[in-house]
């Protein structure tokens, strides 16, 4: 069947005259979004309104009266003179967006702006109408791997390009058979009880996402790009002494490598496949802010941390110096109140997104994250506590420097013990890459472990595995190290034990990981090596600190203060 245009429906149902205000004036959940062709303006203290009785008719030659407000009846235990509610008299403005297609219908540059969007559905052969049946409807990058190849860039003086794809779920084809309503106002008058059976992806659709990077995936290798099995988001280029990497996050593209001429001939061809944007270098990536410096970049997530002290009402709050009260132990039944745990939760995501840069948060973050599911009050002070230390912070970020080696080095921790927490012991590790650090983590335990010799060692086991996905990542971006890694533990005891056999009989508890880390060992993929415990950075990231030692570990874990790299980029 031909895909056919269909004009616009003829009759609307009426637009009412009096829309009511409903807004509270408390607290409001999202500001108004600016869209075109209108632009939505704020609300006046006179707009926002609870619902009150009928408005009191007036005479028509007389202009309509202005505001009134009606503040609630004083009560003296509960009255509050700074939440007041008021009634508007008067329609609300025309300048605001419609809710309905009825109402958007009403103004002409709506209308247009309805059909244009509409027809470019149709010339791209987004769908065709066909008759209703009984089918069923049917209805991406790792951190570590950016900050991975951002750090080999900047090793090796590599220009970094930033390339955007205009409508990039148009451009994937399914394979399903997906049907969807007919859009509100363009029903086609001949076939009203038709549907429409989707040929390519559209956004907001389950498939989407997927066709979209089948097609990508498509296209790079029919270019020679070899999709990495480590990071399905990242492919390489290697060939005739070439190397060049793409990472792909949906429609943003991250594009490096070691010839210029040949960086153009492949956003020449992606052009011509795809409506690219060549954003020139790297500037914005996943919410990241990335500044380039004399010495390397700068990533900074400061705009984020604004938004969520504004959010959660903590920009006027006094800066701490440390995320966590190092004299405060958290436990699950503290004794204090229990709170609504939808803002707690709320927040403990936007921080773990934080996460991506500030490696000095990761510890509090996850620690608080235990208590989710059934926060108190304790908890809910010691998170926004956490926001209390950002704010003094917000500056922050993270360096990754110029010029760096490519060698891997890594510090494992584990604060031992736990019993506040059932005997969970806390795990952390530190990765760098040269000077750059590129991974950590901080997380519990998941079995209780009978000494600290095993607690460490455990810890040691999880550092190693990630060192070895790390060297097999960096192996195939063609990047090779003269000189195996080194993981670094403060524990004598887990560290002979990784090359000496007689501690065996003492380890058979932990059997796994005393084989796994042993055997990296001998054949040479690994160096175990004890650090002085003053040193060990990864310190930061198991326990709360006082403010002097944390200070100390947090400038050596890459986050440094960029206000004088900031300074004339904020708002």
């Amino acid at each position: 069947m031909s895909t056919l245009t269909p004009p616009l429906i003829q009759q609307l149902d009426p637009l009412p005259e009096h829309i009511p205000s409903t807004t509270n004036n408390h607290e409001p959940d999202t500001p108004p979004t600016p869209s075109t062709p209108h632009s939505s303006q704020p609300n006046s203290p006179q707009s926002e309104a609870s619902p009150q009785p009928s408005p009191i008719p007036q005479p028509s030659p007389s202009p309509p009266p202005p505001p009134t407000t009606r503040p609630h009846k004083a009560n003296s235990k509960y009255f509050n003179p700074s939440f007041v509610n008021t009634t508007t008299l008067h329609p609300l403005p025309t300048t605001l967006e419609p809710t309905t297609h009825t109402q958007a219908f009403k103004d002409p540059q709506w209308r247009e702006e309805m059909d244009q969007e509409f027809n470019s559905l149709i010339q791209n052969g987004t769908w065709e109408l066909v008759p209703k049946s009984n089918h069923t409807p049917i209805g991406f990058t790792k951190p570590v791997t950016i900050r991975t190849v951002l750090s080999i860039a900047l090793s090796y003086n590599w220009p970094l390009h930033q390339l955007d794809v205009n409508n990039a779920f148009l451009h994937g084809t399914l394979h399903e058979e997906v049907f969807i309503s007919q859009p509100p106002g363009f029903i086609h008058p001949d076939f009203p009880t038709h549907v429409c059976k989707l040929k390519k992806s559209l956004c907001g659709l389950k498939q989407a996402p997927r066709v979209w990077y089948l097609e990508v995936t498509s296209f790079l290798v029919s270019i020679s790009y070899r999709k990495s099995r480590a990071d399905p988001s990242l492919f390489i280029y290697n060939s005739n002494g070439i190397i060049s990497y793409l990472l792909v996050y949906v429609d943003d593209f991250v594009l490096t490598g070691n010839n210029n001429s040949f960086l153009d001939s492949f956003v020449s061809s992606q052009a011509k496949r795809f409506s690219i944007k060549d954003l020139g270098s790297l500037h914005h990536f996943l919410g990241v802010e990335v500044i380039p410096v004399s010495t390397g970049l700068f990533l900074s997530q400061h705009r984020h941390i604004h938004d969520l002290l504004e959010h959660f009402h903590m920009d006027g709050a006094k800066d701490v110096t440390t995320p966590l009260n190092s004299s405060v132990s958290l436990t699950l039944h503290d004794g204090s109140a229990c709170t609504d745990p939808t803002p707690y939760q709320k927040l403990v995501g936007s921080l773990q997104y934080l996460a991506f840069t500030r490696s000095d948060i990761s510890f509090a973050v996850n620690k608080l994250s235990r208590f989710m599911h059934a926060p108190s009050q304790t908890h809910w002070q010691s998170l926004k506590r956490v926001l209390c230390y950002l704010k003094g912070t917000i500056h922050h970020g993270l360096y990754l420097h110029k010029n760096s080696s490519i060698q891997l080095t890594t510090f494992s921790d584990s604060d031992w013990g736990g019993i506040a927490c059932g005997g969970h012991s806390t795990t952390s590790y530190l990765l760098f890459l040269g000077s750059n650090i590129v991974s950590w983590r901080s997380d519990r335990q998941k079995s209780v472990s009978r000494s600290s010799t095993e607690a460490e060692y455990k810890a040691l086991a999880n550092a190693a595995s990630k060192v070895m996905w790390l060297q097999n990542l960096r192996l195939k971006l063609g990047i090779k190290s003269p000189s195996a890694p080194t993981l670094y533990c403060d524990n004598m005891g887990a560290t002979y034990s990784c090359a000496n056999p007689v501690y065996h009989s003492q380890m058979k508890h932990v059997a796994l990981d005393y084989h796994y880390v042993r055997e990296k060992v001998q054949d040479g993929s690994l160096v175990v090596q004890h650090v002085n415990s003053f040193d060990k950075l990864a310190d930061a990231l198991t326990k709360p600190l006082s403010r002097g030692p944390f200070q100390r570990l947090r400038s050596k874990i890459g986050v440094s203060d960029g206000s004088s790299i900031l300074r004339g980029r904020i708002n």
